[in-house]
């Protein structure tokens, strides 16, 4: 199956609660929309920190989630000297202590991870597939670069099918964003 690449820079997602410390108002600010359904790009930043650095301008997306994560990569988790868990989306139970800082507040909260790659698609089209969520699939990069790396199924009532892998990985293979790379599952 043929699927285009999205290539996920560093962002968080916030709770209501946590945003209105951060920035003292109740709600995200519209910047764009992301190719997920009903997911946006917020005009607000924080900056994340570390017991070894921080980084500004971390993108907060929309809307408000039920728990705060903020999603970095490897190279992020250098810079910041954490050693965040590979896990699903949601999965915070390891989550690394991070700082995170508004324009009126900070607060520290156990929310950094590395996001796994996964395949958005709707319920529908898996069911068409045979496919359930957190299904197992490999990334098939051909190329300059070329490479299999592991990943899974994310099911959702709706989704716009797409590969997400962070900007290291996408870097290691050489892709950007909306390339076209093969899966199997």
């Amino acid at each position: 199956m043929k699927i285009e690449v999205g290539v996920s820079n560093r962002h968080c997602h916030l709770t209501e609660e946590v945003y209105k410390l951060l920035f003292g108002k109740d709600t995200l600010t519209f910047k764009k929309p992301l190719k997920q359904p009903h997911q946006f790009a917020a005009e607000e930043t924080i900056t994340i920190s570390g017991p070894k650095g921080s980084i500004e301008r971390v993108r907060v997306l929309g809307p408000f989630r039920s728990y705060n994560q903020v999603e970095i990569a490897k190279s992020d988790a250098y810079k910041l000297g954490v050693n965040p868990p590979v896990c699903t989306s949601g999965e915070l139970d390891k989550a690394v202590m991070l700082t995170l800082t508004g324009p009126v507040g900070k607060i520290d909260l156990p929310c950094g991870i590395l996001a796994n790659r996964h395949v958005h698609i709707s319920e529908q089209e898996a069911n068409e597939l045979n496919i359930k969520d957190k299904d197992p699939i490999k990334i098939i990069v051909h190329g300059e670069k070329s490479g299999i790396v592991d990943g899974y199924f994310k099911v959702s009532k709706e989704a716009y099918k797409e590969l997400h892998i962070d900007i290291d990985d996408a870097n290691s293979l050489l892709l950007k964003q909306d390339d076209l790379i093969e899966i199997e599952y």
